[in-house]
This record gives C-alpha cells, sequence and structure tokens, in this order.
C-alpha cells in the first residue's frame, strides 16, 4: 500500500514527531524560567515577577496579532481563554512561591504529577485514549524521578500542597490548551493569556513594586521570553500531537535541571541522576515510537 501523503509533513517528520520537537522547545524554555524566576526572586515579589512575563509577552506578540487587523482578535471562546488564564496564574505562582521557599529539585518533582493528572483529564475530558505505550510512559516518568529524589516521604509542607495543587492548576490549562488548539492558532492562545492576566497581577505588583537593577534586567528578559517561548511550542506540540503524548516527555526536565544546576550553580551530579535520566528517556522514547 502506498503511503499517504498528507500523513507525512515539512522536513519528513509526522505531526507526532513535530509536536515531540516541539515539547522538547517548551522543556528547555521551561528550564531557563526556573533558574531566572530564582535569580529575581531573591529581589522581587512574586506579583512582580508574574507582571513582567505577561507584559513582555504582549509587547513582542501583539504586533503580530493587531498587524492582521482587529479582526484577528475576535473568539468564540473569550470564556474558556478567562478560565486558562486564570488557572494557569494559579499555577505559575505557586511554581514561583515554591522555588523561593523550596529547593528546586523539590518543587520540579512536585510538578511532575502533572502529566498524572493530565493523562486523566485528557481521557474524561477530551476523548484521548491511554494507550498502554502512554502509561509506560507515565509510570517510567515516575519511577524516574523517584529514583532521581530518593524520597523518604517527608512531612508534607504547606508550601509543597500548594506547589502540588499548583500543579493540578498547570494540567487543567493544559487540556485548555489542547482544546483552544482546535479553533484558535497558538499565537493567538498565547496573546489572550497574556492579556487577560497582565491586569490581575499587575495591580498588587503596585503595593510591592521593586524598582529592578540593571543587573535584573537580563533575567527579566530572559523570564518574559522564555515564558513567551514556552507556552507558545507547548501550544504548537499539542495542536500536533495527543497530550498523553506529549506530557510525559515533560519528565525530562528534572535530569535537565539538575543538568543546570551542575553546569551554573555547580550543583554536584550523582549516578543516581543518571539512572534516573535513562529510565525517564527509556520511557518516553518507547512510547513516541509507539505513537509517532
Amino acid at each position: 500500500m502506498m503511503p499517504d501523503p498528507t500523513q507525512r509533513k515539512p522536513f519528513g517528520l509526522s505531526d507526532t514527531l513535530r509536536g515531540v520537537w516541539w515539547m522538547i522547545g517548551t522543556l528547555l524554555c521551561f528550564s531557563l524560567m526556573a533558574v531566572a524566576a530564582r535569580e529575581l526572586s531573591n529581589e522581587m515579589h512574586t506579583v512582580e515577577i508574574l507582571a513582567f512575563r505577561n507584559a513582555i509577552a504582549v509587547a513582542v506578540v501583539a504586533p503580530f496579532i493587531l498587524g492582521k487587523g482587529l479582526a484577528r482578535l475576535k473568539t468564540r471562546n473569550i470564556k474558556l481563554h478567562l478560565t486558562r488564564a486564570v488557572i494557569q496564574l494559579g499555577g505559575q505562582f505557586s511554581w514561583i512561591y515554591g522555588i523561593t521557599l523550596l529547593p528546586l529539585a523539590e518543587v520540579t518533582a512536585l510538578e511532575f504529577t502533572v502529566p498524572l493528572w493530565t493523562l486523566i483529564l485528557a481521557v474524561l475530558f477530551l476523548g484521548e485514549t491511554a494507550s498502554r505505550a502512554k502509561i509506560i510512559a507515565t509510570a517510567a516518568g515516575l519511577i524516574g524521578v523517584a529514583v532521581i529524589l530518593r524520597p523518604g516521604i517527608e512531612a508534607v509542607s504547606p508550601v509543597a500542597l500548594l506547589v502540588l495543587a499548583g500543579a493540578g492548576c498547570f494540567a487543567g490549562s493544559s487540556v485548555l490548551v489542547k482544546y483552544l488548539t482546535r479553533t484558535e492558532d497558538a499565537t493567538m492562545i498565547v496573546f489572550y493569556m497574556n492579556v487577560l492576566q497582565l491586569p490581575i497581577v499587575t495591580i498588587p505588583a503596585l503595593f510591592v513594586w521593586v524598582h529592578p537593577s540593571l543587573a535584573d534586567w537580563p533575567w527579566i528578559m530572559a523570564w518574559g521570553l522564555a515564558g513567551l517561548g514556552a507556552h507558545y511550542t507547548m501550544a504548537r506540540g499539542l495542536h500536533l500531537a495527543d497530550i498523553t503524548l506529549i506530557f510525559p516527555l515533560d519528565f525530562l526536565r528534572l535530569p535537565l535541571i539538575a543538568l543546570v544546576g551542575w553546569m551554573f550553580y555547580a550543583e554536584a551530579l550523582d549516578p543516581w541522576t543518571a539512572l534516573g535520566a535513562v529510565i525517564i528517556f527509556v520511557g518516553n522514547y518507547h512510547s513516541v515510537r509507539k505513537e509517532a
């Protein structure tokens, strides 16, 4: 049987593989965001950090949107955009607040409950199937994280619970993004999220505002642009591939963060991190091979 040319896309990659590459871009952007947020949190309040992210994103995206006319702003899903903006903002606030008070590895590990919640929500509300390969990838991710962290199930702090609740927010936000990609492109999704979030965070930020130093501005720009890139690449990836395939790839962020810590903060790498990374990679590689 001759292959269907509609199933192949530019560069000879299927939609699934293109979605995977977009998600890898998301992981790189989120890793840069984590470093920038840690640097900025030493000087600024969480809401001010969030306000800068939204302001930079709007400044970058608005010309592309408005350049094509105001008619481009029309949407039938404004309530979904607003719901997604609020839910995602809750997750982002919890994440930054956690970074200021908890070890980066612990915050990242708590975030890795997102694929589990996403898998459940996608099956319930998007009608996606939880294939054996996707379940294996999710399970391998959790095992890999456990190997890296070797948790002793410590007493759960209120901040850890807040970060865990934020993970649920990220999962809900991602499911809404997947739904929105059925009718709207990635640029519009990113634009509406940042426009709707900007007044929500700017008003409280004015009461705790700290004027950034010259040394803060490179981190502010990295934070804002990486945030914009993360949500754009995520929307593109979710448009091309099932969310239940894409999100287990997020487990790769922990060994990536460990590598960043080793390179920039002289944090030690140990064999357990390497073993956990291998388990995570094998699980995701198996899933992509089966689903591509």
